[in-house]
């Protein structure tokens, strides 16, 4: 049985079940994407796919299904790699999880000036109010968003934030995704 704690919206339970996919593999893992498709057209559309994600017993409701897709090249900047996606008009959104360290705001006014790329990563990474966070967030075609945040000093199910304006760069980026 899932821990994913339940959601009415189809794209938070997306997200939480994506934060809980990975979150059972572990910490310090790369970035995945992930394909969100609509379940019912799934099941009708693709039947051997459903079954082989074990779709084919589920309840008949409304409900996104997401799809990991292959790794995302290692070295690569993420906002050049998503600059790359075109998905095809069966996917009905996309999501991403992925690990960084965050700073509390108060934290902002001792960044030292001058400061960017590689330098900053490095002072983040020593400084002592520092928090390793996993964020998952997802996209729809029409716009629509949802995130989910988890601490690793805090590293359960009932303890991951959710909503739709979290980690809103990286989910206008996933939205890119679906420009023309």
């Amino acid at each position: 049985m899932s821990n994913t704690p339940m959601a009415t919206n189809p794209l938070t339970r997306a997200v939480l079940e994506i934060d809980e996919y990975a979150s059972g593999l572990g910490w310090d893992q790369p970035a995945r994407l992930f394909a969100l498709v609509d379940t019912a057209r799934l099941r009708a559309q693709e039947p051997g796919l459903a079954a082989q994600l074990g779709l084919r017993d589920e309840p008949e409701t409304t409900g996104l299904t997401p799809i990991e897709q292959e790794e995302i090249p290692a070295g690569k900047p993420l906002d050049e790699f998503l600059g790359t996606i075109a998905w095809p008009d069966a996917v009905a959104g996309c999501a991403l999880t992925v690990e960084r360290l965050m700073l509390p705001p108060s934290a902002e006014a001792s960044v030292p000036e001058g400061l960017s790329g590689q330098k900053l990563t490095q002072w983040v990474a020593r400084h002592p109010d520092r928090q390793e966070v996993r964020m998952t967030v997802a996209v729809l075609r029409d716009g629509s968003r949802d995130s989910a945040l988890r601490l690793r000093e805090k590293d359960s199910p009932t303890e991951v934030l959710t909503g739709g304006a979290l980690v809103p760069g990286l989910a206008e980026a996933l939205s890119a995704t679906f420009e023309d």
